[in-house]
Protein backbone atom coordinates (compact mmCIF):
# COMPACT_ATOMS: atom_id res chain seq x y z
CA UNK A 1 0.00 0.00 0.00
CA UNK A 2 1.35 3.79 -0.87
CA UNK A 3 0.03 6.56 0.92
CA UNK A 4 -0.23 9.56 -1.36
CA UNK A 5 3.27 12.48 -1.14
CA UNK A 6 1.96 15.08 0.83
CA UNK A 7 1.08 17.72 -0.95
CA UNK A 8 3.38 20.36 0.41
CA UNK A 9 1.37 23.56 -0.62
CA UNK A 10 -1.39 21.99 1.57
CA UNK A 11 0.38 22.62 5.01
CA UNK A 12 3.73 25.18 5.70
CA UNK A 13 4.98 21.70 7.54
CA UNK A 14 4.39 19.68 4.44
CA UNK A 15 1.30 17.66 5.88
CA UNK A 16 -1.41 16.78 3.81
CA UNK A 17 -4.28 17.48 6.31
CA UNK A 18 -6.62 14.79 4.67
CA UNK A 19 -4.44 12.04 6.28
CA UNK A 20 -4.08 11.35 10.08
CA UNK A 21 -0.31 12.52 11.28
CA UNK A 22 -0.31 9.26 12.88
CA UNK A 23 -0.58 7.34 10.02
CA UNK A 24 1.99 9.87 7.88
CA UNK A 25 4.80 8.69 10.22
CA UNK A 26 4.43 5.25 10.88
CA UNK A 27 4.54 5.05 6.77
CA UNK A 28 7.55 7.20 6.31
CA UNK A 29 8.98 5.49 9.38
CA UNK A 30 8.73 2.28 6.94
CA UNK A 31 10.02 4.10 4.03
CA UNK A 32 12.84 5.64 5.80
CA UNK A 33 13.92 1.66 7.05
CA UNK A 34 13.60 0.71 3.83
CA UNK A 35 15.93 3.81 1.75
CA UNK A 36 18.26 4.66 4.22
CA UNK A 37 20.51 1.24 2.84
CA UNK A 38 22.87 1.81 0.65
CA UNK A 39 22.79 -0.47 -2.60
CA UNK A 40 25.39 -3.26 -1.88
CA UNK A 41 26.21 -2.63 1.68
CA UNK A 42 25.22 -4.60 4.70
CA UNK A 43 21.72 -5.48 5.51
CA UNK A 44 20.29 -4.00 8.63
CA UNK A 45 20.17 -6.37 10.98
CA UNK A 46 24.34 -7.16 9.93
CA UNK A 47 24.89 -3.52 10.59
CA UNK A 48 23.45 -3.20 13.98
CA UNK A 49 25.18 -6.66 14.58
CA UNK A 50 28.68 -5.27 13.29
CA UNK A 51 27.63 -2.29 15.24
CA UNK A 52 27.32 -3.57 18.65
CA UNK A 53 30.29 -5.51 18.72
CA UNK A 54 32.57 -2.56 17.55
CA UNK A 55 31.13 -0.84 20.66
CA UNK A 56 31.10 -3.58 23.49
CA UNK A 57 33.90 -5.65 21.73
CA UNK A 58 33.74 -9.76 21.81
CA UNK A 59 30.29 -11.06 23.41
CA UNK A 60 28.70 -14.21 23.70
CA UNK A 61 25.05 -14.52 21.87
CA UNK A 62 22.97 -14.17 25.02
CA UNK A 63 24.87 -10.96 25.98
CA UNK A 64 24.41 -9.72 22.07
CA UNK A 65 20.63 -10.57 22.60
CA UNK A 66 20.12 -8.35 25.36
CA UNK A 67 22.01 -5.69 23.97
CA UNK A 68 19.93 -5.56 20.24
CA UNK A 69 16.63 -6.59 21.92
CA UNK A 70 15.80 -9.93 19.85
CA UNK A 71 16.77 -13.69 21.38
CA UNK A 72 19.59 -15.64 21.00
CA UNK A 73 18.08 -17.41 18.19
CA UNK A 74 17.83 -14.44 16.21
CA UNK A 75 21.69 -13.44 16.60
CA UNK A 76 22.93 -17.07 16.06
CA UNK A 77 20.77 -16.74 11.94
CA UNK A 78 21.97 -13.30 11.83
CA UNK A 79 25.28 -14.18 12.75
CA UNK A 80 25.69 -16.72 10.47
CA UNK A 81 25.95 -15.05 7.24
CA UNK A 82 28.65 -13.17 9.00
CA UNK A 83 31.04 -15.91 10.36
CA UNK A 84 30.61 -17.21 6.58
CA UNK A 85 32.06 -13.83 5.13
CA UNK A 86 34.56 -13.60 7.99
CA UNK A 87 33.03 -10.47 9.28
CA UNK A 88 32.98 -11.46 12.65
CA UNK A 89 35.01 -14.99 14.52
CA UNK A 90 34.57 -16.86 16.95
CA UNK A 91 36.54 -16.96 19.81
CA UNK A 92 36.85 -19.38 22.93
CA UNK A 93 36.48 -18.03 26.18
CA UNK A 94 39.75 -18.48 27.88
CA UNK A 95 37.78 -20.07 31.27
CA UNK A 96 36.09 -22.77 29.37
CA UNK A 97 36.89 -23.26 25.58
CA UNK A 98 33.34 -24.79 25.08
CA UNK A 99 31.84 -21.20 25.07
CA UNK A 100 32.66 -18.88 22.28
CA UNK A 101 32.20 -15.17 21.32
CA UNK A 102 31.63 -13.45 18.75
CA UNK A 103 34.30 -10.79 17.54
CA UNK A 104 35.19 -8.42 14.98
CA UNK A 105 37.54 -9.74 12.50
CA UNK A 106 39.79 -7.23 11.10
CA UNK A 107 37.69 -7.64 7.71
CA UNK A 108 34.48 -6.73 9.19
CA UNK A 109 36.35 -3.32 11.00
CA UNK A 110 37.31 -2.48 7.52
CA UNK A 111 33.98 -3.39 6.34
CA UNK A 112 32.19 -1.39 9.07
CA UNK A 113 34.24 1.73 8.26
CA UNK A 114 33.16 1.80 4.53
CA UNK A 115 29.60 1.43 5.53
CA UNK A 116 29.75 3.85 8.02
CA UNK A 117 31.17 6.08 5.52
CA UNK A 118 28.66 5.73 3.01
CA UNK A 119 25.91 6.21 5.56
CA UNK A 120 27.04 9.34 6.71
CA UNK A 121 28.02 10.25 2.98
CA UNK A 122 24.46 9.67 1.88
CA UNK A 123 23.14 11.59 4.68
CA UNK A 124 24.86 14.83 4.30
CA UNK A 125 24.05 14.33 0.53
CA UNK A 126 20.14 14.34 1.54
CA UNK A 127 20.49 17.13 4.21
CA UNK A 128 22.49 19.22 2.44
CA UNK A 129 20.24 22.04 1.92
CA UNK A 130 18.94 22.19 5.59
CA UNK A 131 20.10 24.44 8.01
CA UNK A 132 22.29 23.37 10.93
CA UNK A 133 19.32 23.90 13.17
CA UNK A 134 17.36 21.51 11.30
CA UNK A 135 19.82 18.98 11.28
CA UNK A 136 19.79 19.30 15.17
CA UNK A 137 16.22 19.32 15.60
CA UNK A 138 15.68 16.13 13.12
CA UNK A 139 18.55 14.66 15.39
CA UNK A 140 17.19 15.06 18.54
CA UNK A 141 13.37 14.14 17.34
CA UNK A 142 14.75 10.69 15.81
CA UNK A 143 16.85 10.48 19.04
CA UNK A 144 13.62 10.79 21.36
CA UNK A 145 11.90 8.09 18.77
CA UNK A 146 14.42 5.97 19.29
CA UNK A 147 14.90 6.31 22.73
CA UNK A 148 10.97 5.42 23.13
CA UNK A 149 11.44 2.12 21.11
CA UNK A 150 14.24 1.30 23.31
CA UNK A 151 12.29 2.17 26.47
CA UNK A 152 9.74 -0.31 25.03
CA UNK A 153 11.76 -3.23 25.48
Amino acid sequence: MSLPAPDPSADPEGLDPGLDPGRQLAYQVAVFARRISVAGELDRAAFLLLEQLAATGPANVKTLAAELGVDSSTVTRQAAPLLRERLVARLPYPADRRAVRLALTPLGVGRLARVRRRRRELIDELTAGWTPGERAVFCALLARFNDGLLDRR
